[in-house]
């Protein structure tokens, strides 16, 4: 009766293991403050004004970096307005905006593939945000970390506007 015991736990361990793996693709995710953060929504857009715009939304909550070309390359952050980072919450009662800029803030996106067939973009980011409310002493900053974008859909339709 044991080896029936056994055999029946065996073949219901090894029956009831399986592979569940998801696939994350397109994606748009990192670490905010060292909290895992992953945006539900996502794009890549060319703009008028020039340069394009990678963005990735969680509800209220939008990221989006802001870069002058769509070139594989090493972009850093904090030094002028052409390349930046900025976090928001749309709906929040103070909406804290953060962002980089000429002498504000610190970080770097890195674009490793640009796929003009697929119209997709791929990269890496890393980023501390200032808090465009300088009297909001609670919330100074925000950091992202270990961020990556992944094959992002973009739009190469010029729009008018930012």
């Amino acid at each position: 009766m044991k080896k029936y015991y056994w055999l029946f736990i065996t073949i219901f361990l090894l029956a009831s293991c399986e592979e569940d793996v998801k696939f994350n693709t397109p994606a748009f995710q990192g670490l905010k403050d060292n909290v895992f953060w992953r945006a539900q929504n996502y794009s890549a857009q060319a703009k008028a004004s020039g340069g394009v715009y990678v963005s990735g939304g969680l509800g209220t909550n939008t990221v989006t970096l802001k870069l002058p070309s769509l070139g594989p390359k090493t972009y850093v952050l904090g030094v002028d307005n052409l390349t930046a980072a900025s976090y928001s919450d749309r709906f929040a009662i103070d909406k804290p905006e953060f962002t980089t800029g000429t002498n504000k803030g610190s970080g770097q996106v890195i674009i490793t593939e640009f796929d003009a067939e697929k119209r997709t973009i791929s990269g890496t980011f890393k980023f501390t945000a200032v808090n465009t409310n300088t009297e909001d002493l609670e919330n100074p900053s925000v950091t992202f970390t270990e961020g990556v974008f992944y094959k992002i859909p973009y739009n190469p339709v010029v729009t008018s506007g930012n």
